[in-house]
């Protein structure tokens, strides 16, 4: 018998949607042609990956020396963990070692054994809205509840509104920047404030909320925008992330979690993220994949087509009338549904499918009446939206 809670979640409306749209964008396109359904679905990025990603992968993959497809310690290969090290040094200002890293099954692995590590059954968890629609599932693998707190118009921290959330069940604050949905940055000022609450709040309960920074988009930042530093900020920081999308590897599952050097819990926050690794069933990250990025962590990637694409993307939406996020990094616009539609993000989508635009709902990511548009698709697909985005834009809610 199927369990209870997952049979309600996955024949939900709502279930997994994205994955749902991505599977739903195939059919449509064996029907009526790739070129005439417009799939912004999925942040499946279409940028091949750098030159030296793609030479390391042919010379590990010519190693057939003995053992070299084994086990490795389940926190990873040393090089490996020394890598994504000197990865985080550079990125935070501090010197961060090796013994700080533990690799990952992408960050959906390494935020997973994060809450494997630190949550009790009725713990909780704040996060900002919007958010990625799968953390309220991976804070229900533990039991645990996804507190959901409003950001300010513009999607900018609302540092009061997470002070006010604080409670003896706070395990742990979630950020992700650039955001997915909004591609917004989180400002310096807003993560030293949010720093200076958690750490005022520990003073005074004992109990040191957990800062956990997703940053898949890290590298993916617009205008000069710079994400913010945590390590610099906060004593029980900790970054996770993976190469999904920086070095376009998303189906490789490679990623890594880094605590912050200064965290007094260290040695046993990485032991119990070792230890979640081992029975969450991932064993170890991908080892292949670790050999990969240790050597091409800092290869230089080119982006600039995901600001072409963003701007494009704007265009084909100040065409159609409808009002957006300008994101700041990341690979999404975050819109808002035509005023007529009121916050029913949720019909407006199912128009846009009508006009074989394919994206997902805001609702999912806590944020109803706006929707999400991933623009790391080919050129033409955004240019030949044009006139469905308009069609759509000017449907009247039935």
């Amino acid at each position: 018998m199927i369990a209870p809670k997952i049979k309600e979640i996955i024949t939900s409306p709502g279930a997994s949607a994205i994955r749902k749209m991505f599977e739903q964008g195939k059919i449509l396109k064996a029907k009526y042609g790739e070129d005439k359904v417009f799939d912004f679905s999925l942040g499946n990025p279409d940028l091949d990956p750098p030159k030296e990603v793609l030479d390391a992968i042919e010379e590990i993959a010519r190693d057939k020396s003995h053992g070299c497809h084994g086990y490795m310690s389940n926190s990873g290969y040393e090089e490996a963990r020394k890598a994504m090290a000197d990865k985080e040094t550079q990125e935070q200002g501090v010197n961060v070692g090796a013994d700080c890293v533990v690799m990952a099954c992408g960050a959906a692995g390494a935020i997973n054994s994060v809450f494997k590590s630190l949550l009790t059954a009725g713990d909780e968890i704040i996060v900002p809205s919007p958010f990625f629609v799968e953390y309220r599932n991976y804070a229900m693998n533990f039991d645990a509840k996804l507190v959901e707190v409003p950001t300010k118009e513009g999607f900018s921290l609302d540092v009061s509104k997470i002070k006010a959330a604080f409670n003896e069940k706070t395990a742990a604050v979630l950020i992700n920047s650039p955001n997915n949905p909004t591609g917004r940055i989180y400002s310096d000022s807003d993560i030293k404030e949010l720093c200076d609450a958690l750490k005022e709040f520990g003073d005074k309960t004992g109990r040191y909320p957990y800062l956990i920074c997703d940053e898949p988009y890290r590298a993916i930042t617009y205008d000069g925008k710079k994400v913010a530093t945590v390590f610099d900020k906060y004593d029980y920081a900790v970054v996770v992330t993976s190469f999904a999308k920086n070095l376009s590897i998303p189906g490789e599952r490679i990623g890594y979690v880094c605590v912050n050097p200064s965290c007094p819990e260290k040695e046993m926050f990485i032991a119990a993220v070792t230890f979640a690794t081992r029975v969450l069933g991932y064993v170890n990250a991908p080892g292949f994949f670790q050999k990969v990025v240790a050597k091409t962590w800092n290869a230089p990637c080119d982006y600039s087509p995901y600001v072409k694409r963003r701007n494009l993307v704007k265009d084909v939406l100040d065409n159609a009338g409808i009002k957006y996020a300008d994101p700041e990094g990341a690979f999404y616009i975050f819109a808002k549904v035509p005023d007529s539609w009121g916050d029913d993000d949720l019909g407006f989508v199912k128009v846009l499918e009508e006009n074989m635009i394919l994206c997902p709902a805001g609702s999912g990511f806590g944020m109803k009446g706006w929707f999400r548009i991933c623009y790391c698709v080919d050129e033409k697909s955004i240019v030949n939206s044009r006139d469905a985005f308009y069609k759509a834009a000017h449907t009247p809610k039935k």
